[in-house]
This record gives structure tokens, C-alpha cells and sequence, in this order.
């Protein structure tokens, strides 16, 4: 079914792949943290400017520098959930390519692993793409 030429075409594929990943996994994991903070240079506040700072005084809450609002708290929790889900797919592109390495020619075994390798390619692909627009989204929001 697959030729020599697509064979060794898969197998330089799933090599770069690994080596990608492997590159790209720091990036992944801690960009969570430096997306999540506040962007100093705002002119607009929502404590200073919807009125929500009088009714917490009344009401005796603190807020300001100890307190976080909840556009961080929410922005973090989605970067790092999307980080996490792009670790899953790293990982099920290698298993892929662990299983494609073992296969020891058995085509069932390479049809298994290219179709794992491919969903896993595909699913960093929308992951990929939602931490995209996730990262524009809360930077056009937290302006």
C-alpha cells in the first residue's frame, strides 16, 4: 500500500514533528503566565470607571493591588487549559510515532500510527488556533 518514497516521506515527517515539539513544549507550557498579566499601559479601569469600587467600600470588600480581577483570573484559566490540551496532542503525536517506529513493518501498525499522528496533528492544529484567538480576545479585552 505505501510506497518506499512515501514511507521514508512519513518517517522524515513524524522525526520533525517530534523534534518540533520537543522545541516548541516550553513555549507551550509557560506562555500561559505571560499572557495572563495586566497590561500597564490601560487607560481604562473597570474598578475606576463602572462604579464597582464605591459598592465594594460600602459593602466593606477590599480591592486594588491585592485583589485580581476576574478577566485575569479567566484568561488564565483558559491558556492554561489550552496549554495543557496542546501537551495531550504532543503526547499522542509521539505515541504515534513510538508505534510507527515499533511497527517493524507491519502496515496495520503504520496505517495505526499515521492515523494517530494525524488526528494528533490535526487536534494541535485547533488547539493551536483556539490559543490563538483566545491570546487576541483577552488582549483586545483587557484594553
Amino acid at each position: 500500500m505505501f510506497t518506499i518514497l512515501s514511507k521514508k516521506i512519513l518517517t522524515v515527517t513524524a522525526i520533525l514533528m517530534m523534534v518540533g515539539f520537543y522545541f516548541s513544549a516550553p513555549f507551550i507550557v509557560t506562555s500561559a503566565g505571560a499572557v495572563a498579566s495586566p497590561i500597564p499601559d490601560s487607560s481604562y479601569t473597570f474598578q475606576d470607571s463602572s462604579g464597582i469600587q464605591n459598592t465594594a467600600d460600602v459593602a466593606g470588600y477590599t480591592t486594588g493591588a491585592e485583589s485580581t480581577p476576574i478577566n485575569t483570573i479567566i484568561s488564565t484559566i483558559i491558556l492554561t487549559i489550552l496549554s495543557f490540551v496542546g501537551v495531550l496532542f504532543m503526547g499522542f503525536a509521539m505515541y504515534g510515532a513510538f508505534t510507527w517506529m515499533t511497527s517493524m513493518g507491519n502496515s496495520q501498525q503504520v496505517e495505526k500510527a499515521n492515523k494517530i499522528i494525524m488526528g494528533a496533528l490535526f487536534g494541535l492544529i485547533i488547539t493551536l488556533a483556539a490559543y490563538v484567538i483566545s491570546y487576541f480576545a483577552i488582549s483586545y479585552f483587557k484594553k
